[in-house]
């Protein structure tokens, strides 16, 4: 039973009520029913029978995405707890009959509270969050299958992907807990809800974590699923999916046919709500800072739904629920007792993907790699600022929270151009750098040998052709994995600083950049 269902929840009390009064009447016995084989390709939740109703059903979504684990918010007034007690509120205010809280997926990896426990705490979370479902994002896999599958299991709710399929035989990885859809049995009213993961899938995590996975087109999905979803009961059927605005808006044309209420996004980190192809469009924004909200009215004697409202709302002065924050605080303590260690003290912050950011990244690791001439990493993996004062591991956590390793490969200069440049999106280069249209060394301008080849540092997501950096193999297949962790050198290097608010770190980040 879902928290915010508090109107269901009467239904089904007064039905009871009305049956037992009615076998205490009769001197009956209370049958026990037969316990049901879930269905391979489905989650079905049961819920007793009512007499069929005649006016309208109400259906009010909640949507999320991109949580990433901020479950202690970005400012400490939109926390996952001050989120429910916002939802608490709105659903006084739209009195609706069911309320479905999805997520559009990359539910866990993000800050230390949630990254250095590999997303644990932020399950447990939406779990007392009533969350309904979610999708699989590309960050779902960031820790390997292993640890994927078991915060799946520890989910009160499904994790769902339609078009994610084994590459040998075609079939959905239910054995790792992903089904395809599900099914709501609300009672009045049923609900299919059918999971749509990005097919840039493999070129956003670790590509070996998913080497076993297509992750085919979506419309070719929705067509194969969609009618199975329909064909077993559902009245409404629901999209939550892991992709872009735009490539819903197509999907959604596309697929106008189908009769499918609602697409829900993600991966893009878009706020916003829209109608297209009779359909609504929703997309929460991220880190549990904002939601998108729609309503829809079933009518049982027709079938036909209807959009009642659809809207986005920020996570604004919500009154925080006491279970989440409790929850919240236990895993902050066990990242602070980790993590709260001291490395040393900024004057400034420094902006996430700054040069200066990138700066102490790609200059710490040739620091304490000195082999290495050059070094490189996709700005991608850089997740949020660095705050002035104390630095701690954990804000060195919060800013590179995917568990990569360095690679060192050996390129000319020109194939460590090349392959800098070759992505999808953009990366970062240190030791070299471009000055009046020549690459040029950073200690001392002089010219590279662009025939000559040299030792480059890469994280193994870009050696593994993460983010399209396929070049970096290509040049060189024998890559060397070093095996250790990307932020160790940048921790090694703070702490060789021994800064202080009388001498802060920024001179020496500053100094890097010439070094």
């Amino acid at each position: 039973m879902y928290m915010l269902n508090r109107l269901q929840s009467r239904k089904l009390r007064d039905a009871a009520l009305y049956i037992l009064t009615l076998c205490l009447l009769a001197a009956c016995t209370p049958l026990t029913p037969a316990p049901s084989t879930p269905a391979a390709t489905a989650i079905h939740t049961p819920a007793p029978t009512q007499p069929a109703p005649t006016d309208p059903i109400t259906l009010t979504i909640l949507y999320t995405n991109d949580e990433h684990g901020w479950m202690a918010g970005v400012q400490p007034d939109q926390s996952a707890a001050h989120l429910l007690g916002l939802w608490r509120q709105l659903e006084s205010e739209l009195g609706s009959d069911h309320f479905l809280i999805l997520s559009g997926g990359d539910n866990w990896t993000g800050p230390a509270i949630s990254t250095w426990f590999a997303g644990q705490g932020m399950v447990e979370v939406m779990n007392a969050m009533g969350y309904t479902a979610s999708v699989i994002g590309n960050h779902e896999f960031d820790f390997g299958l292993d640890l994927m599958q078991q915060r799946i299991a520890e989910a009160d709710f499904p994790f769902l992907s339609a078009n994610m399929r084994y590459k040998a035989n075609g079939d959905s990885p239910t054995d790792l807990g992903i089904q395809p859809y599900t099914i709501l049995d609300l009672g009045d009213v049923q609900v299919g809800l059918i999971g749509l993961t990005t097919t840039s899938t493999p070129l956003t995590t670790k590509p070996v974590n998913v080497a076993e996975f297509d992750f085919i087109a979506y419309e070719t999905a929705l067509r194969q699923v969609a009618p199975e979803v329909r064909k077993a009961g559902a009245d409404i059927v629901l999209v939550p999916a892991h992709l872009c605005m735009g490539e819903l808006v197509e999907l959604a044309n596309q697929v106008a046919d189908l009769g499918i209420a609602m697409f829900g996004g993600g991966h893009c980190n878009e706020l916003v709500t829209r109608e297209v192809g009779g359909a609504v469009l929703l997309e929460g924004g991220s880190y549990m800072q904002s939601f998108a909200t729609a309503t829809f009215a079933f009518d049982p004697s027709s079938g036909e739904v209807t959009i009642v409202q659809h809207d986005v709302r920020y996570n604004l002065n919500g009154a925080a629920d006491e279970q989440v924050a409790a929850i919240i605080a236990h895993w902050q303590a066990a990242a602070d007792a980790e993590l709260n260690t001291v490395i040393g003290y900024l004057e400034k912050p420094i902006a996430q993907r700054s040069p200066a950011m990138q700066t102490l990244i790609t200059k710490a690791w040739l620091a304490e790699y000195p082999t290495a001439q050059i070094s490189m990493t996709n700005l991608g993996g850089m997740r949020t600022d660095l705050k002035a004062g104390e630095l701690t591991l954990a804000d060195i956590l919060g800013v590179m929270p995917f568990d990569n390793v360095l690679v060192e490969v050996h390129l000319t200069g020109e194939q460590a151009v090349e392959a800098l440049t070759s992505g999808n999106r953009p990366a970062t280069i240190g030791g070299i750098h471009q000055a009046a249209g020549k690459w040029v060394w950073d200690n001392s301008g002089e010219p590279v040998d662009m025939t000559a080849t040299y030792s480059v540092l890469v994280n193994d997501f870009m050696y593994a052709g993460g983010d399209g950096f396929t070049l970096l193999a290509e040049y060189d297949p024998a890559g060397y994995n070093t095996g250790i962790n990307w932020r160790q050198p940048v921790i090694d290097w703070i702490e060789a600083q021994t800064s202080s608010a009388a001498h802060p770190l920024d001179t020496a980040i500053a100094q890097l950049s010439s070094e």
